[in-house]
């Protein structure tokens, strides 16, 4: 959106720029005219209108205040013109800045994401992960409670199978080896 608002702001602003040239030099011209007969009505002071002007003069006048009207009609226009494209350039400039604070912050908070997920994922995961050392604890716990009672199940099936002497176990031969008759308890 900013990047079409600029050339319609530029296109805006030199039309104004242009208006207001145009403006300046019918001003001109109008002050020229006004200041020329100044001078022939003040410089002449034998110069006294006629009572009886010929019609060509009547028709030059009138056609000289009728361009003079349109002239001002004219300059009415533009001004109105520059008015509302002021106007209108304004409230761009107020959307450019409106927008450019928004974009700037939009840009911080996209910085900022990396850090704010990264703290969201530790305080979710701290739960998780104090559950996972629970569940540790308890692993090893149950685990020495399942060696204590195999080791005491072991103890007590030896001492109820043998008769009180305890026999070594020797190793069982394996195909290669010699066949040595192993001694089996009774």
């Amino acid at each position: 959106m900013i990047q079409t608002d600029t050339p319609n702001i530029q296109s805006l602003s030199t039309e104004v720029s242009q208006l207001r040239q145009e403006l300046q030099l019918r001003d001109q011209l109008v002050q020229q005219l006004s200041q020329e007969l100044f001078r022939l009505v003040k410089g002449n002071t034998n110069f006294m209108p006629q009572r009886l002007e010929s019609e060509y003069d009547l028709s030059q006048l009138q056609s000289l205040r009728e361009q003079l009207q349109a002239v001002e009609q004219q300059v009415t226009f533009y001004q109105e013109q520059i008015t509302s494209r002021d106007t209108e350039i304004y409230q761009l400039r107020q959307s450019v800045q409106e927008l450019t604070d928004r974009s700037r912050m939009l840009e911080q908070v996209v910085q900022e994401l990396p850090q704010i997920y990264r703290r969201k994922f530790e305080e979710r995961m701290a739960p998780v992960r104090e559950k996972v050392a629970v569940l540790q604890r308890e692993n090893r716990q149950l685990q020495a409670e399942l060696q204590s009672v195999s080791y005491r199940l072991a103890l007590k099936t030896r001492t109820s199978s043998h008769s009180g002497i305890d026999l070594p176990n020797f190793p069982r031969p394996t195909s290669g080896q010699a066949n040595i008759p192993s001694v089996q308890n009774a």
